[in-house]
């Protein structure tokens, strides 16, 4: 899909980055069902409606911690890696794109100040959530 980059170490995704100027043509999804967090555009026509509701208590499990990181503004340098810390690709993000982390591990260097929307299951409690690492 033109404006989306799958980033994959063997058989693992270790991130999904969504660029600004990515526009689909109906409901489209970019996450996969069995994943921790879903990410999908929903696209409704002038004059759509979505009923009122309600989401039910339902128990989930779900191992790791997955992230969507929104540039507000500015521009950043992502490295990403694989779960053995080796770094697996640097990307330049920009304001208006979408970032997607799924596995491994990352890292940002600032070349603009820069404002980031984060959304995670959950907040960052500092207990051993975080292992640091020099690349």
């Amino acid at each position: 899909m033109a404006g989306i980059e799958r980033i994959i170490s063997g058989e693992n995704l270790i991130a999904i980055i969504i660029r600004r100027t990515f526009q689909p043509l109906s409901t489209e999804f970019v996450t996969t069902p069995e994943m921790n967090m879903q990410v999908g555009f929903i696209k409704y026509p002038a004059g759509g409606v979505v009923q009122s509701h309600v989401h039910l208590p339902i128990e989930r499990t779900i191992q790791g911690t997955g992230e969507v990181l929104y540039m507000l503004s500015g521009k950043a340098e992502l490295h990403l890696y694989d779960d053995a810390r080796s770094l697996v690709a640097n990307r330049v993000l920009e304001a208006g794109d979408l970032l997607v982390l799924v596995s491994g591990g990352h890292g940002f260097e600032m070349a603009e100040d820069t404002l980031l929307l984060e959304v995670k299951q959950g907040p960052y409690t500092g207990l051993q959530e975080k292992e640091r690492f020099e690349p």
